[in-house]
């Protein structure tokens, strides 16, 4: 069923948020000083390929310099990422069919905005 779900999302929307955080990945690699956001924009961008059957998780040893660095995330890329998130979830949500990939969608916003600190795991 995961498959499934997974192959549907990427048609849907998991590719064209891939491609959203592959470009801020590259602008952020390339201003060489954001490369930690560089990575984990391309981390969240390879979960937005594939999200069923993994999970986001608090990193229990994040502090200071995750919150500071996720301040600086919002500013330059995160309200954008949200947004998009938030557009694909509307247009997910006018059919029956898509409604649980529209949620899926709004469950990836929180990441979205807030990348570090948080690590992607398999749900058992």
């Amino acid at each position: 069923m995961r498959t499934l779900l997974n192959i549907i999302w990427l048609v849907l929307s998991g590719f064209w948020l891939f491609l959203g955080y592959a470009a801020a990945a590259l602008v952020m690699f390339i201003l060489i000083v954001t490369i930690p956001w560089g990575i984990a924009a391309w981390r969240i961008g390879v979960y937005s390929l594939w999200p069923f059957g993994k999970t986001i998780v608090d990193k229990p040893n994040a502090g200071v310099w995750s919150v500071l660095g996720n301040i600086i995330w919002v500013i330059l890329a995160g309200w954008w990422l949200a947004l998009a998130h938030i557009t694909s979830a509307i247009a997910l949500a006018i059919t029956i069919i898509g409604i649980p990939f529209a949620w899926a969608n709004l469950k990836m916003v929180p990441v979205a905005l807030l990348p570090l600190g948080k690590d992607i795991v398999d749900q058992p």
